[in-house]
């Protein structure tokens, strides 16, 4: 068994404490080792004041120095051995403030003990999921580049049909969209974990790929996005209403399009089976307002800030899959673009001409972009 640092600082901390005892002659922090015969071996890990002795499973021990007695407190999980404090006194039974501060002693070095084993566990477990990470990144690399390949081989041969050329442009767009993911994930896996930032889901939620300022055109980055819905909408059997003509604003692309595609797939998954869903787009003084909408059940009123947190979902959804991480991420990529993700309801509040009932997801962004990392700053 390896300790760490910290503990052997904790442990030497809590050993020298005992210097004001001229009663105790040694202390013995043993680690308890697994060995092939069932019988634990204890390995000496600190000792006060002079070295300890490793006692190796079916060896006897030193005897106590004359005129001393010994004793041992377990250090133990439950059932599970975890190791052992020896103490070598001139006294039995021990006074009691002795006894009250060895039994504080061992209890401490336990508790210290069983965080430093799970840490150490939790460790080894998260260097494996990495491991299997980078390996299922590295095997999806080679299908999306045959799936790329087929793609601009099928574009090829529809040359003059511009309708379907249009369908292939999009599978192709998609496939970017994916190997962007794995950039992502992959960027994850080689960046060491950070605290979270206060108030923010930023390491969690936000992968290095989509901090970068990446500005593009508003009508280029709704466009395949739009051409997505009013698909999804044909399939679905439900009326799709588009956006007019979008202004060619400059936007944070990938922040963008990531909360709009979250927001759009939302409202196709919750609302009502055969319930219009909607994109709109206005400006208004320095600000651009993009909003999804559809037509219903409604969010509760209780519910309507409990959604945007990381893992919670809304009663109107559970009976759906989902994950709980969309309007999380949307919120916080919006706040960290410099604006902001609010729910509205119903759509006709947004516009009268539009439903009396449902949701609308209002994203507001400055018309002058502001770079990931800047908004993350304010």
């Amino acid at each position: 068994m390896q300790v760490s640092k910290r503990f052997l600082a904790l442990l030497k901390q809590q050993l020298a404490q005992f210097a004001d005892r001229p009663d105790l002659r040694m202390l013995v922090v043993y680690a308890a080792l697994p060995s092939a015969d069932g019988e634990p071996s204890l390995l000496s890990i600190g000792e006060w004041p002079q070295p300890g002795l490793a006692l190796q499973g079916g060896m006897s021990e030193p005897a106590p120095e004359p005129g001393s007695t010994r004793r041992w407190l377990a250090l133990r999980d439950g059932p599970l051995l975890l190791g052992a404090l020896r103490i070598d006194t001139d006294c039995w039974p021990w006074p009691t403030p002795l006894s009250d501060r060895l039994e504080a002693t061992a209890l401490c070095l336990t508790e210290a003990l069983k965080l430093d084993l799970e840490q150490q566990r939790l460790g080894r477990q998260l260097a494996l999921r990495d491991d299997q990470l980078k390996l299922l990144v590295h095997q999806l690399r080679n299908p999306l580049a045959a799936l790329r390949t087929f793609g601009q081989l099928l574009r090829r041969r529809l040359e003059g049909d511009s309708a379907n050329q249009a369908l292939v442009d999009n599978l192709l767009s998609e496939q970017h969209q994916i190997n962007r993911y794995l950039e992502a994930i992959d960027q994850l896996t080689q960046t060491p974990l950070l605290p979270p930032a206060e108030g923010g889901l930023q390491p969690l939620l936000l992968p290095p790929a989509f901090s970068r300022e990446d500005l593009r055109s508003l009508n280029q980055v709704l466009e395949p996005l739009i051409e997505r819905a009013a698909g999804t909408a044909a399939l679905q059997g439900r009326r799709w209403a588009p956006p007019g003509e979008l202004p060619t604003l400059p936007c944070n692309a990938a922040a963008v399009s990531e909360i709009v595609a979250n927001l759009l797939e939302n409202a196709f998954r919750y609302s009502r089976a055969g319930g219009c869903v909607g994109l709109s787009c206005h400006e208004q003084d320095d600000t651009l307002r993009l909003a999804v909408w559809d037509e219903g059940p409604e969010i509760p009123d209780a519910e309507r800030e409990q959604i945007f947190r990381k893992g919670e979902r809304g009663s109107t959804g559970k009976a759906l899959a989902g994950s709980g991480l969309g309007l999380a991420l949307a919120r916080d990529l919006a706040e960290r673009s410099g604006g902001a993700l609010e729910l509205l309801t119903p759509p006709s509040r947004l516009d009268p001409q539009l439903p009396p009932a449902g949701n609308v997801f209002q994203l507001s962004l400055p018309k002058t972009p502001v770079p990931p990392k800047e908004a993350a700053s304010n």
